[in-house]
């Protein structure tokens, strides 16, 4: 139930945040970046009509002021960088607040708020507004509720299930990321024919609704509701002996309902959070591998309709729901980094190794992306397979195994916490992509490719100094169990 519950809670986040990427197309309409690249009459002949006479408004207007003028990407991109910079922002502040508050109240409001303000946003549409800074602050304050949600979903996970099988659990039920891209792009694509403003009322309805699921049927602590917390068992030395673990459990049964119970155990300081082990590497390394997630999250739908495929363009409502296939590649590599990293038990050289293939994959998505429907296609799953896989792993297993690291001792609640300081350093990068994309779109789409490309470059190279932690420790595992396969084999031929 818990897993249930969270995942649709996720989906519906993430459903909230796609209609600024579809609605791009509707609001700044033009395909200048594009057109100028094919000499009169080509040009012209393989746009299509559809493109060419849609996405007026109810005045008769091509796009919407105050998006449809010649700094209209830069606003979109504004935008982006508005809600995403409120959104890392607040992830801090959230995080300290999971730890101390209860999940499930916190985690309701949170959906609720954002519900509210991303339909507000798409309600300038049906009041006329042409202000920019109305939706300025309509994507602000959404992003500040929606900073509540990733800290608390990975809390309430991180609290009922243990660190075994945890990255390949975590990677099946982070599919909500890449479920919640594509919920929220179909949505929002199926109803912008009757006003983009529906394409931001139809998914914040979702997550109020979803909050209201929340609030119903969540349970954010197994103690709550009579059961031991794996986190807290699996604190326990593995070397103790079994007598001091028997005596460890049954101590933590009986204070379970003074100490944890939830909102009654110590929360762990920001400070005392950054000093666990491996949590700054981790937090910079997500930095840029969320500038790339980010910057196809919300820039691959505009991307699509003014980029010639195939010999023509494709409508709004048609790049929209391309796009989602970039997210079926990332369920997938979710899953696969996940399990990958429980069988090697190396989290690090995992996240690294796709992030240096996310290098060639992106590489090849520019380059022959453009050749047919289907090779963009093929080449757009595998990018999102290993752009989307490390993302996936390090906002899920790694924060959580960071959160009940043993140096906390199993006495404090850290899982928000550093949730949040991993995840919010990585909103960050998230922000600043997406801001980087709106100008150097204007240069030409192969600048914005050489961005990402650097910032997968330097996520790898982030974890160089983990990987080589991760290696010398299975070096030395292996050199201990090799001698002592051979101490064994002297003792019986003696």
């Amino acid at each position: 139930m818990v897993l249930l519950v969270t995942f649709i809670a996720y989906t519906s986040y993430h459903a909230s945040r796609k209609p600024s990427s579809i609605v791009k197309s509707a609001l700044d309409p033009e395909p200048n970046k594009t057109t100028n690249v094919h000499p009169w009459p080509i040009g012209s002949v393989f746009v299509k009509d559809e493109f060419l006479n849609e996405n007026k408004d109810k005045f008769g207007h091509k796009g919407w002021e105050p998006f449809n003028g010649k700094d209209g990407t830069e606003k979109l991109g504004l935008i982006d960088v508005a809600f995403l910079a409120c959104y890392s922002l607040g992830m801090f502040g959230a995080g300290h607040l999971g730890d101390t508050l209860d999940l499930r109240l916190f985690l309701t409001c949170g959906m609720i708020g954002s519900g509210i303000f991303v339909g507000l946003f798409g309600m300038g549409y049906f009041w006329s507004i042409h202000v920019f800074g109305f939706y300025l602050v309509m994507q602000m304050v959404a992003g500040l509720f929606q900073a509540t949600g990733w800290p608390s979903v990975v809390a309430v996970i991180g609290n009922w299930f243990g660190k075994r099988k945890r990255g390949l659990i975590m990677g099946i039920w982070n599919a909500h990321t890449s479920v919640g891209n594509i919920t929220g792009s179909l949505i929002a694509a199926s109803v912008l024919e009757y006003g983009w403003g529906w394409s931001f009322i139809a998914p914040g309805t979702f997550i109020a609704i979803a909050g209201i699921l929340v609030f119903l049927f969540l349970a954010a602590y197994p103690e709550d509701i009579g059961f031991p917390c794996p986190a807290r068992a699996e604190a326990v030395p593995r070397d103790g002996e079994a007598q001091t673990q028997n005596e460890g459990t049954v101590e933590e049964g009986k204070s379970t309902p003074i100490r944890d119970r939830s909102g009654a155990r110590r929360s762990v300081g920001l400070l005392e959070a950054c000093l666990i082990p491996g949590v700054i590497p981790f937090a910079f390394c997500l930095f840029f591998s969320k500038l790339v997630a980010y910057t196809f999250l919300y820039w691959l739908p505009f991307y699509l309709s003014q980029t010639e495929i195939g010999g023509e363009y494709m409508s709004v409502k048609s790049a929209g729901n391309l796009s989602t296939l970039f997210d079926v590649g990332g369920i997938v590599g979710g899953i696969l980094a996940g399990h990958i990293s429980d069988k090697l038990r190396a989290r690090a050289i995992t996240a690294a190794s796709f992030m240096y293939a996310a290098i060639p994959s992106m590489l090849l998505y520019r380059l022959y992306g453009n050749l047919s429907r289907t090779v963009n296609i093929v080449l757009m799953m595998i990018a999102g397979l290993f752009i989307n896989g490390p993302y996936a792993l390090i906002t899920t297993a790694v924060s959580a195994d960071l959160g009940t690291h043993s140096s906390l001792r199993g006495d404090s609640r850290a899982l928000a916490t550093v949730t949040a300081i991993i995840d919010g350093t990585g909103s960050i990068g998230a922000a600043l992509g997406p801001l980087l994309t709106g100008f150097l779109s204007t240069k030409g789409w192969d600048t914005v490719f050489v961005m990402l490309m650097l910032g997968a470059l330097i996520a790898g190279l982030l974890l160089s100094r983990q990987v080589v932690v991760e290696i010398n420790e299975k070096a030395c595992k292996s050199m201990r169990s090799s001698s002592g396969q051979k101490s064994s084999e002297g003792n019986a031929m003696n």
